[in-house]
């Protein structure tokens, strides 16, 4: 049974976690604000001595993110909590030196590739593996371009360091590197994914998690709830995120629709 802490907030059910995954984009801000009654909850926590991690799947290392957060507003000390899908990427690809790789995705994801840039090729045709951070600045709504691009390519390994399907950017919204990566596995390509769903990133973004009672926020059913639930830990969904035009039909219909269990429901965070 999902419980609906719209009127309780989160303080009703503080004590019951001892960690809390909060998912970014979606929770802690739109990609142009903050949300303040967010930030207000990350100062609630502190208050309580409760440990929390912002749990991202952002294709970037965790300082790239941390600067943005300041940028927005978000004090140092808050944002030194943030933990990324590119981060947690980093460590393979640091360890595939002799590969050339052709980028998919914006310019101004170079960061989580500069100190092995060298290896970037410019041809698909002429590289070891795919790395996909997102889409192309040219490209941004074309999915068929995407399909053509991949299709003599499926022998080649993908690694998709944001598994997110779409984001809003405001009101806007986009796709995701997760859109491309499930391209290219429907034409028969094999794609490592690194970020939420998966388990690999909850166990680097917080490594003494065992015998703690966890709860994970967030707006996606797809990413932040399924990782949850592969988790066995109890969740959290903002429904003013991108479920926000189905959340109508009820969330009983939802939870069925993408084979998930929600244990709470908040249309924004707050304490």
């Amino acid at each position: 049974m999902t419980s609906n802490l719209d009127e309780k907030g989160l303080r009703s059910i503080i004590d019951k976690y001892d960690l809390f995954f909060i998912d970014v984009w979606g929770v802690l801000h739109n990609g142009i604000n903050l949300f303040q009654n967010s930030v207000e909850v990350l100062e609630r926590l502190e208050e309580n001595k409760k440990n929390y991690v912002l749990l991202t799947n952002a294709p970037r290392p965790n300082q790239t993110v941390f600067e943005f957060l300041k940028k927005m507003g978000l004090d140092k000390t808050k944002a030194q909590h943030v933990y990324t899908s590119g981060q947690a990427a980093l460590d393979q690809l640091k360890t595939m030196n002799s590969k050339k790789f052709f980028h998919v995705g914006p310019p101004r994801d170079f960061d989580l590739f500069k100190t092995f840039e060298n290896q970037k090729v410019e041809s698909i045709d002429s590289c070891d593996f795919l790395l996909c951070t997102g889409l192309f600045d040219s490209y941004q709504g074309d999915l068929e371009y995407y399909e053509k691009l991949f299709f003599d390519h499926i022998q080649k390994k993908m690694i998709c360091t944001n598994p997110d399907l779409i984001v809003d950017r405001g009101d806007v919204r986009e796709f995701c590197a997760g859109s491309l990566a499930k391209i290219f596995e429907k034409l028969g390509g094999e794609v490592k994914y690194f970020g939420k769903p998966h388990p690999e990133i909850y166990k680097k973004a917080f490594s003494d998690s065992k015998n703690k009672k966890v709860i994970c926020i967030g707006d996606s059913l797809n990413t932040d709830i399924k990782g949850a639930n592969i988790q066995n830990f109890d969740s959290l969904l903002i429904t003013s995120g991108i479920h926000k035009n189905e959340i109508s039909k009820g969330i009983e219909k939802l939870v069925k629709k993408y084979d998930v269990n929600v244990n709470y429901i908040q249309k924004d965070l707050k304490w």
